[in-house]
């Protein structure tokens, strides 16, 4: 019959096609596997097809259209390599060799430096996820329901879900430590975290933390006080001075936030501190007994500190960098500046 005849002279022609560029390519798709296609047509033709070849005459279709398929896709891919060698083959072998090294971004070399520091006096390295639920990012850490940094306008919920968000803290990962290990407890918490912040040159809506946790008997305030000036002296030099100022944080009391003298003689420093010289750098607190309890840690029995340092903040302070955002936004002639930085 003549339809059988014209599939197989299609088959020849797809099976001869020399194709050398991808415009040819795309005339051959359009031709054989186009919304409008030359095989379509040839499916109409079934009503002229004896109801004994009618079986048949669907086999041919079919595989013609396979047939046109694995040629496009053999062809697609013989020109993608013939383009590759092609571009291969314009390398001038004779041109010196670049061996210039990529630099360390000064937020890993932060986050770095700070576990050394923490990890030569015993806290152990936790990691968890990113995605949390609101059990372990807030309930655990004495968080009410009624309290501003649940609103949407503060915390990046997943989508339909009033559950599952995108942690605000690393104090996540001391809910889940707490829950799974009995005290002693001396870890620290490193990690990316969100809020939903206004961008500007002191704040980010996506930054970094090391938050840590000492749970054991009789810990006091003093204990903590001299681990963060510890902190402070082998981060910013023998010479740091810090001061510790009262605050609230829902899951520590008593509260307090950490600065870090900067001084007014800059104009970075005075940036940074709104001319004040002290650079806030960490909040800090011991450990809230209902925090303890709802983790199942005997409150009567033992007791911590947690503390939260800001990566952002501190590589600021560090390496005088005037605006958070620099972080970001991987301009190379920013990054090339810590290629010295170990």
């Amino acid at each position: 019959m003549e339809v059988f005849s014209q599939i197989e002279e299609l088959k020849k022609e797809i099976g001869s096609s020399q194709i050398d560029s991808n415009e040819a390519l795309e005339q051959f798709r359009i031709r054989f596997l186009g919304s409008k296609n030359i095989i379509k047509p040839i499916f109409s033709k079934i009503k002229e097809v004896p109801n004994e070849r009618k079986k048949e005459f669907g086999l041919s279709v079919n595989e013609l259209k396979q047939i046109a398929q694995q040629k496009f896709d053999d062809l697609q891919q013989g020109l993608a390599s013939h383009a590759e060698q092609t571009e291969a083959s314009k390398i001038d072998m004779s041109l010196p060799v670049n061996d210039g090294l990529g630099a360390r971004h000064p937020i890993a070399v932060v986050m770095s430096r700070l576990i050394q520091i923490f990890e030569r006096i015993g806290f152990a390295v936790e990691e968890e996820r990113e995605i949390e639920d609101d059990w372990h990012n807030f309930t655990a850490m004495n968080t009410p329901d009624d309290h501003p940094a649940r609103d949407m306008q503060d915390t990046f919920y997943l989508m339909n879900s009033t559950e599952r968000l995108l942690r605000t803290h690393t104090s996540s990962v001391q809910s889940r430590v707490m829950t799974r290990q009995e005290p002693p407890i001396r870890i620290i918490a490193p990690g990316r975290v969100y809020r939903n912040e206004t961008i500007s040159a002191r704040s980010h809506c996506q930054f970094h933390q090391v938050e840590g946790l000492y749970i054991d008997e009789n810990v006091s305030f003093a204990d903590m006080k001299q681990t963060l000036l510890y902190f402070a002296k082998e981060m910013y030099g023998a010479d740091t001075k810090i001061r510790l100022r009262p605050s609230y944080f829902p899951f520590t009391e008593p509260s307090a936030e950490m600065d870090v003298w900067m001084g007014t003689e800059t104009d970075v420093a005075k940036r940074l501190t709104k001319g004040t010289g002290w650079l806030e750098v960490l909040g800090c607190g011991m450990v809230d007994p209902n925090v303890l309890e709802n983790c199942n840690i005997d409150s009567k029995k033992y007791s911590g500190f947690a503390f939260g340092i800001g990566i952002e903040r501190s590589a600021m302070q560090k390496y005088d960098i005037s605006d958070i955002r620099m972080f970001f936004e991987n301009d190379i002639r920013f990054l090339e500046q810590f290629k010295s930085v170990i």
